[in-house]
């Protein structure tokens, strides 16, 4: 059951019968304090971003990111510019935290969003990008051993000669006696 009523109210009220709760969501228009309100049985329909970042435990920042990367789509916007998302919002916030998780990128998460939004199941996708990532892990892991093994030598020598002479400008003789080429090139300069 829907009904359309013009009030002047600025927020969104509760009214309430003895036997029915019925809740006013507010929209704005910009004639002349004219505002269509619109009730609506049960919950309101839309969210504001206010309410979604509570929901969801995330800044309001960090949902308008989303929106503008196209990863959270509002259901409508105001007139006054507000953001109103769908209830389901909270659960597309959830699938986005879960995918971040697992080390998805805010892009991929958006190619993943993008393929279930054409209608397909995104899963093999999914299977591909993780697959991917295992791999680079797999990379960095080797990457970081040999540079934990080059650093457990450079601690067993200066465990041999704790104090190497040096001249007065050095600060410390012991980085001093380190080869810039001996480093993986990742490791160099930060």
């Amino acid at each position: 059951m829907q009904f359309i009523i013009v009030v002047k109210l600025d927020r969104q009220k509760q009214i309430e019968n003895t036997n029915l709760t019925l809740y006013l969501t507010v929209e704005f228009k910009l004639k002349r304090y004219a505002i269509i309100s619109q009730i609506i049985m049960g919950k309101p329909t839309h969210l504001r971003i206010g309410e979604l970042a509570k929901q969801t435990g995330l800044a309001v920042g960090t949902l308008r990111y989303y929106s503008d990367l196209g990863l959270l789509q509002p259901a409508q916007r105001g007139d006054n510019g507000y953001r109103y998302y769908s209830q389901d919002a909270s659960q597309q916030v959830d699938f986005i935290k879960k995918a971040q998780t697992l080390g998805f990128t805010l892009e991929e998460i958006k190619q993943i969003l993008d393929v279930r939004d054409r209608g397909e199941k995104p899963c093999s996708l999914v299977q591909s990008l993780l697959d991917s990532k295992i791999e680079q892990l797999q990379i960095q892991i080797r990457r970081m051993t040999l540079f934990k093994a080059e650093l457990e030598e450079y601690r067993f020598a200066w465990i041999k000669n704790p104090n190497p002479e040096s001249n007065s400008q050095e600060v410390c003789p012991l980085i001093s006696s380190v080869s810039l080429n001996s480093a993986p090139p990742e490791y160099q300069y930060f």
